[in-house]
């Protein structure tokens, strides 16, 4: 069994999970039965990880978000869809393997699947620049988008980075450029596009993969503009205070649901979805199949139109002030 990486949080389930495992391997040793204290002490351990999940900080969450065995884009690709064929370069300067794509089929019907790759190891880690794009990642992206636009075939994207690659190289390349051309083109895809954030949303590296007709989120993913640790910084000159910028960004999936930013929270099983990935994917092919059953019926012009209604609405708001005025102002009228 592979061993458990537990967060600072999670301690008092760390020391329980040792307990047990120190009692199973004494049970294989010896003769005595202890089964039934082995029993106890899974239960207590599921207990209190419920305890410790029901009442998460942002800050907490956004550590979750980053657990190094959580499910990332390629977990749900060869789980969730089938006939997998991945795709490579963006025809103009390289292939960026921190964004994988390709064709693939989603219960049996033809869709395009785009997604960001952090990797397990350090190798592999290095190899995909830990889930940060470069320019021709997302150029990449927008080439498998516009394939997909060619052949009318939905838009699946699954975000999970820490943000745009911010290095020289990029920079060169006009980082900035792609991110926005993306978000240009997406904004009026003539395809159904359905995004998941599966992990870390992390500002224009996320933005660039995420312009969509619905937006799913899982329970303990993060959504926002900076990190903690980047707003931390410049507010505060230091990223001791991440948590207290965490709790102030709004970044957590309830939060932005009810800013009306996310249209669907995928709950994750108890623990996280690192600990389940079988019970983690279902929940989510479920969600997925629910969301593109809202806008694989919409024709053309219907689906622009809602999605631009979407885009237009972020940022919304009423003045009460105001409104208590014009009324006040309303009612000293009518009695005159």
């Amino acid at each position: 069994m592979a061993k458990k990486t537990f967060l600072d949080f999670e301690s008092p389930i760390a020391e329980l999970d040792a307990k047990i495992e120190e009692l199973r391997y004494v049970q294989t040793e010896s003769a005595v039965d202890i089964s039934s204290e082995i029993d106890q002490l899974a239960k207590k351990s599921l207990q209190l990880t419920k305890d410790i999940y029901s009442d998460l900080t942002p800050w907490q969450i956004t550590k979750i978000s980053r657990h190094p065995e959580r499910p990332y884009t390629m977990d749900y690709i060869n789980d969730i869809f089938t006939d997998f064929v991945e795709m490579h370069g963006d025809r103009h300067f390289s292939d960026d393997l921190s964004i994988v794509g390709g064709l693939a089929r989603f219960n049996g019907a033809a869709c395009m699947v785009i997604g960001q790759q952090k990797g397990r190891d350090t190798k592999e880690r290095a190899m995909r620049n830990f889930g940060m794009s470069k320019p021709e990642g997302y150029r990449k992206a927008l080439r498998l988008m516009k394939t997909a636009e060619k052949f009318k075939l939905p838009v699946f994207t699954f975000v999970d980075t820490p943000g745009a690659y911010p290095g020289i190289d990029a920079e060169e390349r006009s980082q900035s450029e792609a991110i926005g051309r993306n978000i240009f083109e997406m904004a009026q895809l003539e395809v159904p596009i359905i995004t998941t954030i599966i992990g870390e949303g992390g500002s224009g590296g996320a933005l660039a993969i995420s312009v969509c007709d619905q937006l799913v989120m899982l329970q303990y993913a993060v959504y926002s503009v900076i990190s903690p640790e980047g707003c931390a910084s410049i507010l505060w000159k230091t990223s001791e205070k991440a948590e207290m910028a965490a709790d102030a960004l709004g970044i957590t999936a309830h939060r932005l649901k009810a800013l009306g930013i996310v249209d669907k929270i995928v709950n994750e099983p108890v623990g996280g979805a690192h600990r389940d990935h079988k019970q983690m994917t279902a929940f989510l092919k479920r969600a997925l199949v629910d969301a593109y059953r809202q806008v694989s019926d919409l024709k053309t012009k219907e689906l622009l139109d809602r999605r631009y209604e979407r885009l237009m609405s972020y940022g919304k708001f009423s003045d009460i002030k105001a409104d208590a005025k014009a009324e006040r102002a309303d009612s000293k009228a009518s009695h005159k």
